[in-house]
């Protein structure tokens, strides 16, 4: 089968400007999309690495919690002999004050909790709803 001389022609011609144009888009479009994909890997990759990192943390935290709450109550405990020695009454009574001093400082935590509570109900994020108002109004303002 013979090309015409005029085919060869355009097949050999550099491309018009509007075909340039073309491939360049087409180009940057691709690179662009791979370019997405690499970052939305970089960041799974990332958010693996740190997940890992937050949940050895984590684990770690909490032996530490476990080893600080039995500190704690060898350090009551030590109290409770401490003030049966000191005060030089029955084992129990050391034991007592203890407990006591215990129930004490959990029913001001207690309260103090109930008053934090209440101010902060109902859970409302108020300076972000009046930001929304106030943009609100500034854009029917412009709109008139």
């Amino acid at each position: 089968m013979a090309v015409s001389p005029q085919k060869l022609e355009e097949e050999n011609a550099p491309p018009s400007p509007s075909q340039q144009v073309s491939g360049a888009i087409q180009e940057i479009t691709a690179k662009a999309q791979l370019l997405v994909r690499e970052e939305i890997e970089l960041a799974k990759l990332e958010l693996t690495q740190k997940i890992g990192k937050l949940v050895r943390g984590a684990a770690v935290g909490a032996a530490a919690g476990v080893f600080a709450f039995l500190g704690l109550i060898f350090l009551l405990h030590t109290l409770s002999w401490g003030l049966y020695e000191l005060l030089g009454t029955a084992i129990w009574v050391g034991f007592l004050i203890t407990t006591g001093l215990l129930f004490l400082l959990a029913g001001v935590a207690g309260f103090l909790a109930y008053r934090f509570v209440q101010s902060g109900t109902p859970p409302k994020p108020e300076m972000a709803i009046d930001e929304a108002q106030r943009i609100k109004r500034t854009v029917d303002e412009a709109r008139r």
